[in-house]
């Protein structure tokens, strides 16, 4: 039996590019829809490669199901846009109708994968927040898994922010001004600056980060890019934590924005049962927000849980 339905290569990645090509050729698609499909069904290899499938023979529905739930996660950690997820799925139900010959039953990202059921809303305190629980994940890690999970916690850190942060400047923006600038990894591209609120602990982190980091140009391993670091070493961390009762990288974020409210508003976060009056809990909302890099003040229900 020839792989990849006979499209012209034995990877799967390069036989979908082969079967959008043809679809451009015969009008089913566009140009710009081509080059966004194939990108995203390049990283569907990745996830279908460490799941054991090669070949597109092989590609489930329940893969893809499997595969659009984690989007779905993505979307609940604020990593993802709805609108981009299911761009996504719709790439990879494409491509495998195309290579099915159109007898590919095309999987529903809202119905099959929750993508657009997930809440954004936090109802439980994040893992991490407990700093003896998170000692014990943190132990279990690599000195570089540490560094990143630290600056996660301590600064509310995405896990690039953390990656790809020069800890050296940054320890030097904290001793010089009292903050530090985050420029590399953010999203939307927007740089921002992280006020130190707890400066031993946060000073501590930085020094540990900066000697993880050597002759590096940023925490991540110098013999790695971001696309390689992500999806071994930082796999390796995340799946660490969860073995240590930390359930992902974004529960540490958030313990950073629970610690925030408390100290800005002196209440505990409504995840943990706290009532601030209105006015108090969006101004702390507005800081929080901006510390962790984002433009809206409604994506804090995801780390702080929702005002009522």
């Amino acid at each position: 039996m020839s792989r990849n339905y006979g499209l012209g290569s034995r990877e799967m990645a390069k036989a979908a590019a082969f079967a959008l090509s043809s679809a451009v050729k015969d009008g089913a698609i566009g140009f710009d829809t081509e080059s966004k499909y194939n990108n995203s069904f390049k990283e569907f290899c990745g996830f279908a490669k460490e799941n054991g499938v090669k070949q597109m023979e092989y590609v489930t529905r329940d893969l893809v199901i499997k595969y659009g739930e984690k989007l779905a996660d993505y979307i609940s950690n604020n990593e993802m846009g709805k609108g981009n997820a299911k761009n996504i799925i719709s790439a990879i139900n494409t491509v495998m109708n195309i290579a099915t010959g159109n007898k590919w039953q095309s999987v529903s990202a809202t119905k099959e994968c929750g993508i657009n059921q997930r809440t954004a809303i936090r109802e439980t305190p994040p893992t991490g927040l407990d700093r003896a629980q998170l000692e014990r994940g943190m132990n279990a890690l690599s000195e570089r898994g540490k560094a990143i999970a630290e600056l996660a916690r301590e600064f509310g850190l995405r896990s690039k922010e953390s990656s790809l942060l020069n800890a050296h400047a940054a320890l030097k923006q904290a001793y010089e001004r009292g903050s530090i600038s985050i420029v590399d990894g953010t999203k939307g591209g927007r740089p921002r600056n992280i006020p130190l609120t707890n400066s031993e602990r946060q000073l501590a982190v930085l020094e540990r980060a900066a000697n993880v980091q050597g002759s590096a140009r940023a925490v991540m391993p110098g013999d790695k890019n971001w696309k390689e670091w992500k999806q071994n070493g930082l796999r390796e961390t995340r799946e660490t934590l969860q073995k240590n009762g930390i359930e992902r990288l974004h529960d540490l974020r958030s313990a950073y924005a629970c610690d925030r409210y408390q100290k800005i508003t002196n209440y505990a976060a409504p995840c943990l049962g706290g009532n601030a009056p209105k006015d108090i809990d969006r101004a702390a909302r507005k800081q929080i927000a901006q510390e962790l890099g984002h433009g809206r003040t409604d994506i804090t229900n995801s780390y702080l849980g929702a005002h009522t």
